[in-house]
């Protein structure tokens, strides 16, 4: 059996037997990752410029959006190319690479969900305290650990990871290299350690989840108490995304990373990866944006900005999206 110093590359879960249905996928894959870059990169360049949206709520979606564009962009396009040029091979630095990548920006989403949980919770059931709870500072500190505990995570589990001798083989059973599907190749006697550390990690996540869970408990408690319907319709449409994405993220990702090894199947394993690697960086932006009219009124005026020359200046000309809907 080869070990970890004789392997060169790895070899990819192809996503489809036959050449038709490859192109078909990489069709399919190469939408949804324009489609994210798309929505992503607008709300990214609409928070940073419109003032009107320099606020915590949309500081924090703005590194959401930066963290979506970073983790579907480590994952499809190298899916896409072993699609179009029908091949499944990574290189051993491009497959610990990817890894890397995978294993920050993930946790460090998470991480920035969970704050976002917490700044919707202080907005509705603290809203006299929100000035001083989330201050410019308190919300640079909090990104900062965002980023932070993806790059700790990233560093932990990638160097962990490809310390171990592999002895099964080269193939991995997935579309992009997963810590679950490296640790299969492992010696089984070897990869204690990295157990031990996707243990503490997931325990974390479970922490979060909780808090997460929590925080949405009250803020529903608060909106009940709302004498206005409108203001209930409001939270509430803002709220339940957000719990459903993040409902999404934790049980494949539980799923994809504590489901033993002799009930799993490639497909199984396929379907749960794409759910929770793919989807949510993809559905964000309509989560988080498309059904805020704050958002989608500095969209508009983006998109409809144009230079006009009025008496040797120039202008933005734009129309009330309101005037649309």
């Amino acid at each position: 059996m080869p070990n970890s110093s004789s392997i060169s590359e790895f070899l990819l879960l192809p996503l489809a037997d036959t050449r038709q249905l490859q192109l078909l996928h990489f069709w399919l894959l190469l939408g949804i990752y324009l489609a994210a870059l798309l929505g992503n990169g607008l709300i990214s360049t609409a928070v940073a410029c419109d003032r009107r949206l320099h606020t915590p709520m949309y500081f924090f979606l703005l590194n959401l959006a930066l963290l979506d564009l970073g983790c579907i962009s480590t994952t499809l396009p190298k899916a896409m190319a072993n699609a179009l040029w029908d091949t499944r091979a990574i290189s051993y630095a491009g497959c610990a690479a990817q890894l890397f990548f995978f294993s920050f920006f993930m946790p460090a989403e998470y991480s920035l969900l969970t704050i976002m949980s917490y700044d919707r919770y202080v907005a509705i059931c603290k809203p006299l305290h929100y000035g001083t709870l989330m201050d410019s500072r308190a919300c640079a500190t909090m990104a900062a650990a965002a980023w932070g505990a993806g790059v700790l995570n990233s560093l932990l589990h990638t160097a962990s990871t490809f310390s171990l001798p592999l002895c099964q083989g080269n193939v991995v059973n997935q579309f992009f290299c997963e810590i679950p599907q490296i640790l299969k190749l492992s010696c089984s006697e070897s990869n204690f350690r990295e157990v031990v550390f996707l243990i503490f990690s997931i325990s974390l996540a479970f922490g979060c989840f909780v808090f997460i869970v929590v925080s949405y408990v009250q803020i529903f408690l608060a909106v009940l108490r709302m004498p206005s319907v409108e203001g209930q319709h409001k939270a509430f449409s803002m709220c339940l995304p957000h719990l459903a994405v993040v409902s999404l993220f934790i049980t494949t990702g539980f799923y994809a990373y504590l489901n033993p090894h002799s009930v799993s199947s490639p497909s199984m394993d396929l379907l749960v990866a794409v759910l929770y690697s793919v989807v949510p960086p993809a559905v964000n932006p309509i989560i988080y944006s498309m059904r805020n009219s704050e958002v989608k009124d500095a969209l508009w005026k983006l998109l409809n900005c144009v230079p006009v020359v009025q008496t040797g200046a120039q202008a933005c000309s734009s129309t009330k999206i309101s005037s649309l809907l």
